[in-house]
């Protein structure tokens, strides 16, 4: 390309980086709440993460589980996102897709119940919660 091996390595890489967060805009672009359901998960927002921090701190949960909860509290946390702000829909929608994602893979190893009970919203609020998430959808049992 450029005829140094420092900087064709280092557009390579660039050029690498681009591709995965294209890759993963796109993945987040098709797995995004459709309708009305964005707005729901918005709302939700501040019970879903007293709810993460509840599942993360529970020592009757797989350590496999509470360590993703951690990651996902840290992400929450950290004031750069993956896809920013200023694209429209997705840039807002980002935090409530990966905390959708990480909600499954919770329920997958440890049940609905454990989700349940550290539930601190309203009864209608895990409705949604359920329905957003694709939680009310029969799941495999946990593993052992």
């Amino acid at each position: 390309m450029t005829g140094s091996w420092g900087w064709d390595l280092l557009i390579g890489i660039a050029i690498a980086l681009l591709a995965a967060w294209l890759v993963l805009i796109g993945t987040l672009a098709l797995v995004r709440p459709r309708g009305g359901l964005l707005r729901e998960a918005l709302r939700l927002l501040p019970d879903v993460l007293r709810l993460v921090r509840r599942l993360a701190a529970d020592p009757g949960l797989p350590r496999g589980v509470r360590v993703r909860l951690a990651l996902l509290l840290a992400y929450l946390a950290f004031p750069i996102d993956i896809v920013p702000d200023f694209i429209p829909i997705l840039g807002c929608a980002d935090d409530a897709i990966i905390v959708t994602a990480v909600l499954r893979s919770v329920v997958r190893r440890s049940g609905l119940e454990a989700v349940r009970r550290h539930w601190p919203g309203t009864d209608d609020g895990f409705t949604v919660l359920t329905r957003l998430t694709g939680l009310d959808k029969p799941q495999p049992l946990p593993e052992q």
